[in-house]
């Protein structure tokens, strides 16, 4: 498959460009050819990001109803419209692109005007400039379906499907984001000593790499510009050499050959996965409790939901070991937007609580009717916690409650009983260990409490229930991201260590618990919402929590 990838640039349809073969563009549209010499041209001293042209092809492609190329097979019919153009690696250490140098784009194309303001886009106009990243805020007219109030109408269609497309929208949305991240620098590989399948040279590794870095620039460009569908094409486009290819024989010779590789090969798939992942949550959600349009989060959402069969369906004849990586991270991925968006979602209801004097007046007053010494002895027996600590939270929590402290300053505090109770255990083996075992103890222990508070049938129990879950998954985060600090890799790499299937014993014990917790508060919650009116609840037609 490597060999494949550096003769035929990941591409088996890719067609033979070469500027001594004019005859060989016939395969493909001659308006794709006419919209390149439309729209740019040669020039000294300039050069443009080899994934930015591509994402413009694939933004033309999606208007014209057109089927794309790869970017290798694209890269070729470049060189073959414009001949001479030379690749440069441009940028700082950590920022930097391969970019055709000589190239820039017309002064009448509409394409400028996609590139005002655009850091992930940023082009170098001018001779030996360095431009900063800027998050783009305009969209070209005709690279969306429609007109502004055909999208609007859009919307509202996929709205009432179940989809939300935004893209058309870009300028609304991008401000929640943060464009100012770039990809990082990927590690090499090394394959000194180690042997390679026959057919397959150290050349060909590079060559993939190079491809696959590139590969996912434009990943991450597209993600920028919340054009999630393309996120699909560029899979397809990127794997598509292989569709070609049918029969159990080329599968079993990929996989002979996958067998022999070095297993520093997929190591190096794996971490650039997680690295470009971990960039696009950090993108599309740079602050979990920062209120984000249902619109946006409903888009990611969606988009979560349907990487899985994108990757899947893309990647036919690849490989399995292969396969099974990269949906490994992709999966990790999506459940990390997933809980975000979730996570985000529950703390803007619990703003509108934590802001509500009246309600947390009640709840101090059902708080302190809540019998902490019994909910000690039954929680001990489980989570042996010790009393000095539990009766220092307790306090602190009615404290911090009492104060009515925002949002924010209730992160900050639980940020800090983290810090306080993984103390003993910094710069030890046994961080994360621990680190999940309180998580597991802070969970049974406040279900404790909501349960001695339906017990007593607290009139705050629906703000308690909301500000449990809040707490709950908050906790998870911080967790999340301490283990993955700790150990020196990115929370999505450690989200992705374990698979379905291969859980360990004590992470399907929290499994467990974890459902029979939401069970028995689901039971309870319903049996208390009969005598009290008071409660909130998800409705799912507007996306919000009402009260």
């Amino acid at each position: 498959m490597l060999g494949s990838s550096s003769s035929g640039g990941a591409a088996g349809n890719s067609q033979n460009y070469s500027p001594h073969r004019p005859s060989s563009l016939l395969p493909l549209p001659v308006c794709q050819v006419q919209w390149l010499l439309d729209n740019y041209e040669t020039a000294e001293g300039v050069s443009l990001p080899r994934s930015t042209l591509y994402c413009h092809y694939l933004l033309h492609c999606q208007e014209q109803k057109l089927e794309p190329v790869n970017a290798a097979s694209f890269g070729k019919l470049i060189r073959s419209v414009f001949m001479g153009l030379r690749t440069r690696r441009l940028g700082t250490r950590g920022n930097s692109k391969y970019h055709y140098y000589g190239l820039r784009i017309k002064a009448g194309s509409s394409l400028l005007r996609l590139m005002e303001d655009q850091q992930h886009l940023a082009m170098r106009q001018q001779p030996f400039s360095q431009k900063q990243r800027l998050k783009p805020v305009h969209k070209v007219e005709g690279m969306t379906n429609g007109t502004a109030s055909g999208a609007a109408q859009q919307q509202q269609q996929q709205q009432g499907s179940g989809h939300v497309d935004i893209s058309t929208q870009v300028q609304q949305y991008q401000q929640f984001l943060d464009a100012s991240r770039a990809l990082p620098e990927f590690p090499d590989i090394d394959l000194q000593g180690k042997s390679l399948p026959e057919g397959i040279e150290l050349e060909h590794i590079k060559s993939f790499q190079l491809l696959y870095r590139e590969h996912c620039e434009a990943i991450l460009d597209v993600m920028v510009n919340l054009q999630f569908t393309l996120v699909e094409t560029l899979w397809k486009t990127f794997w598509r050499f292989s569709q070609s290819q049918s029969g159990d024989a080329t599968l079993a010779v990929h996989d002979e050959s996958e067998k022999r590789l070095p297993k520093s090969c997929l190591v190096l798939l794996r971490d650039c996965d997680n690295s470009l992942y971990q960039g696009l949550v950090e993108i599309l959600i740079p602050d979990v409790l920062r209120p984000i349009p249902s619109a946006l989060t409903q888009a990611i959402r969606n988009f979560a939901k349907s990487l899985e069969s994108w990757l899947t369906n893309a990647m036919m004849n690849i490989p399995e070991e292969m396969v099974r990586i990269k949906v490994t991270s992709a999966n990790a991925f999506a459940q990390t937007l997933r809980r975000y968006t979730s996570l985000n979602h529950l703390a803007q209801a619990a703003r509108a609580v934590l802001q509500n004097t009246a309600q947390i007046n009640q709840m101090l007053s059902d708080l302190n009717r809540v019998d902490f010494a019994n909910v000690q002895e039954q929680a001990s027996w489980v989570c042996r916690c010790e009393d000095r600590v539990v009766q220092r939270l307790e306090q602190d929590f009615k404290l911090t409650l009492q104060q009515q402290n925002s949002l924010e300053q209730w992160a900050a505090w639980l940020d800090g009983v983290v810090s306080q109770v993984l103390k003993p255990y910094q710069h030890s083996a046994a961080f994360p260990k621990a680190a999940k075992l309180f998580l597991l103890k802070w969970s049974f222990y406040s279900s404790m409490v909501i349960r001695d508070l339906t017990l007593r049938s607290a009139a705050s129990f629906g703000s308690f229930h909301l500000i449990r879950l809040l707490y709950d998954e908050y906790m998870y985060y911080l967790i999340e991201h301490r283990v993955a600090q700790a150990k020196g890799e990115t929370p999505i790499a450690v989200m992705g260590e374990v698979r379905p299937g291969t859980s360990s014993h004590y992470e399907a014990g929290v499994m467990i618990q974890s459902l029979v917790h939401t069970l028995l508060h689901t039971l309870l919650y319903v049996s208390h919402t009969h005598t009290h009116t008071h409660c909130c609840c998800l409705d799912d037609t507007n996306t919000r929590w009402r009260y």
